[in-house]
């Protein structure tokens, strides 16, 4: 089965050909921000991101209707469950209204359909976009009842990584407990129960641990005072929760490698931050570890940041007395997305169909 994959980004289109799960080429189309500047939004992009993709394709000598499955990856959507889905025209109205928000990754599941329909295929897929919600009412509740907690995490890789670890163990996903930390630009740490996230925190809008440019969750009083302060607009409030928060605000870099060696060199502060961020995700960890029950078959560390030593065992120091800790470092979209279809396609899951909400 040849597996098209398309991930868009804020500057750049990663597209990739696989041959079941096997991946053949991979390219990256970029984009100058001057380029981009003439849209209003990231989804009015669509014609010029199509074309410049189909030259590609056609650069190497496929045609569309070479390909057996076209692939997106998802955007802003009403909360779903985990699992491959089949695009839709309500999915496409979604996105393209906005309804749940504007991102270039809305992108992903607008020309995978586009591309299918073209090639005459039965259907298009995305797999576990960011709105996978599988939290059950209880982890919903805040102290303030109009301000829930959301289930928005990095769920494509989180559940890539459980079904390639279940596998090595001999398992399905379905079969496991475990807890999963996905470290980088943004740090999500969810609870898979039995195949289940059924909790999660919400990185992008600031709960959590810090990240290399989120602050994570802080005080909600003194935030409040920081609001109404009157030194700050509310631009500059909403840089220092992302952007310009965790590790730039203290250390002025978001470059962990250059954090990282000078952590080992001695240098104090980088030390103490780079101890407090491990000491944050380790909590969060331990967090989860109550909505599990205790039963936790491994705790996994993946994502970007999974590619230091130094951070790894930092977390590994404070978390392997609730159990094993497993490393699996970086993160690779178009992968987990070929994988997801492949799964449909060989019948080893059934695809879910998406309906919007009334």
């Amino acid at each position: 089965m040849k597996i098209f994959t398309i991930n868009p980004g804020a500057t750049t289109t990663k597209i990739a050909l696989f041959e079941d799960t096997t991946e053949i080429w991979r390219e990256s189309i970029s984009y100058t921000r001057e380029q981009l500047s003439v849209f209003n939004a990231p989804e009015d992009e669509e014609d010029l991101r199509y074309e410049d993709v189909i030259a590609h394709l056609n650069n190497r000598g496929i045609a569309l209707n070479d390909i057996d499955a076209f692939v997106g990856r998802g955007g802003l959507l009403h909360p779903i469950s985990g699992g491959t889905w089949i695009v839709t025209d309500d999915m496409i109205e979604d996105l393209k209204s906005k309804k749940y928000g504007s991102h270039a990754s809305n992108l992903g599941c607008i020309l995978a359909l586009r591309m299918s329909e073209t090639a005459g295929k039965v259907a298009a897929y995305t797999v576990d976009p960011v709105c996978v919600d599988e939290m059950p009412p209880i982890a919903h509740i805040s102290g303030i009842p109009s301000l829930p907690r959301v289930s928005i995490f990095h769920a494509l890789n989180q559940k890539a990584v459980a079904h390639r670890v279940a596998a090595k163990l001999g398992k399905k996903m379905e079969e496991c407990k475990f807890i999963i930390a996905h470290m980088g630009g943004g740090i999500t740490v969810g609870a898979h129960y039995l195949g289940r996230v059924i909790d999660v925190n919400n990185a992008l809008g600031g709960y959590g641990p810090m990240t290399p440019e989120r602050s994570g969750t802080v005080h909600g009083i003194e935030t409040v005072k920081l609001c109404f302060s009157g030194k700050y607009t509310e631009q500059e409030v909403r840089r220092m929760l992302v952007g310009d928060g965790g590790l730039y605000a203290h250390l002025a870099t978001t470059d962990f490698r250059y954090i990282a060696e000078k952590a080992k060199a001695g240098d104090g502060k980088f030390a103490l931050t780079v101890d407090a961020l491990a000491y944050q995700i380790a909590c969060e960890i331990g967090s989860r570890s109550m909505a599990m029950k205790g039963e936790i078959d491994a705790i996994i560390l993946t994502g970007g940041l999974a590619n230091s030593d130094y951070l790894c065992n930092l977390v590994r120091s404070k978390t392997e007395w609730l159990a094993k800790v497993i490393i699996v470092p970086g993160e690779d979209e178009l992968q987990a997305l070929a994988e997801g279809v492949y799964r449909v396609l060989s019948k080893e899951e059934e695809a879910k169909v998406y309906v919007s909400e009334q």
